[in-house]
């Protein structure tokens, strides 16, 4: 497929823009996917394509976090290792099922995370004592990552709110550590749709650019202001993805709720 300049510009300044809030939110995909179909790309190539932008946009977000020590790859090698092999699982299954199934619940969760941020007490930056221990830890974002692979709008939100909740991490340390764990499902669902020949190479290298100068942007505000502008902008994102997804006429809750 050839893309003229004027649409890699677009894609570049698309992915800028998703790289900033994925980096301090997740969400950006809420951005660049739709780019790539109004572009013209088809839904299975936007898909792949997209996976390839984020995977290196998603890697410079960590190599940020991880210079300023916010992140701990040792302690949580666990959960990371398994937010790849859920998403090879769920990128495995997706070619086999359609994702429907996961597309009428994926509202209801989202609004559950957007109450869980509005409602609850402040989130410290400060580290608590986890609620559950790593195994327990890696099942659930071994979980996530399979739906990531699966599915995957709004996957780093929840990474994020297992982590913080459940993990025990304040705001920032949980979302530099969803960084890692959304590069790993990440580039597991890549290696899936590099292997099944659907990757445009220039439009996601193109993006590529566009979403590594963004996710430092990001990272580097999500450090600076942490909870202050973290917190907001994952309510926004859930809710944004959710009325994105109850205005899809195929998504199945909103053949319920309209008919």
């Amino acid at each position: 497929m050839i893309l003229s300049p004027e649409t890699l510009a677009f894609l570049m300044t698309a992915a800028l823009v998703a790289g900033c809030i994925d980096a301090m939110a997740g969400g950006g995909g809420l951005i660049a996917l739709p780019a790539l179909l109004a572009a013209g790309v088809p839904p299975v190539p936007a898909v792949a394509t997209n996976k390839l932008q984020s995977s290196l946009g998603t890697f410079g977000a960590c190599i940020a976090y991880a210079r300023a020590g916010h992140m701990d790859l040792k302690a949580f090698r666990w959960p990371i290792i398994a937010a790849f092999i859920g998403s090879v699982g769920g990128a495995w299954l997706i070619q086999r099922v359609s994702p429907a199934i996961l597309a009428g619940l994926m509202p209801a969760l989202l609004i559950a995370l957007a109450a869980y941020f509005t409602f609850s007490p402040k989130v410290s930056e400060m580290d608590r004592h986890s609620r559950v221990g790593i195994v327990a830890l890696s099942l659930l974002i071994g979980g996530i990552g399979f739906y990531d692979g699966f599915f995957g709008p709004g996957a780093g939100a929840f990474y994020t709110t297992i982590f913080v909740a459940l993990g025990g991490l304040g705001l920032v340390r949980a979302t530099a550590q969803t960084k890692a764990a959304n590069f790993a499902s990440n580039i597991a669902g890549l290696m899936t749709m590099i292997a099944g020949g659907h990757v445009i190479w220039v439009a996601g290298l193109a993006m590529a650019v566009g979403s590594i100068t963004g996710g430092q942007i990001g990272s580097h505000l999500a450090m600076r202001f942490g909870s202050k502008l973290i917190r907001p902008l994952l309510i926004v994102m859930s809710l944004g993805l959710t009325a994105k997804m109850l205005l899809d006429p195929k998504n199945p809750v909103r053949a319920l709720l309209f008919g």
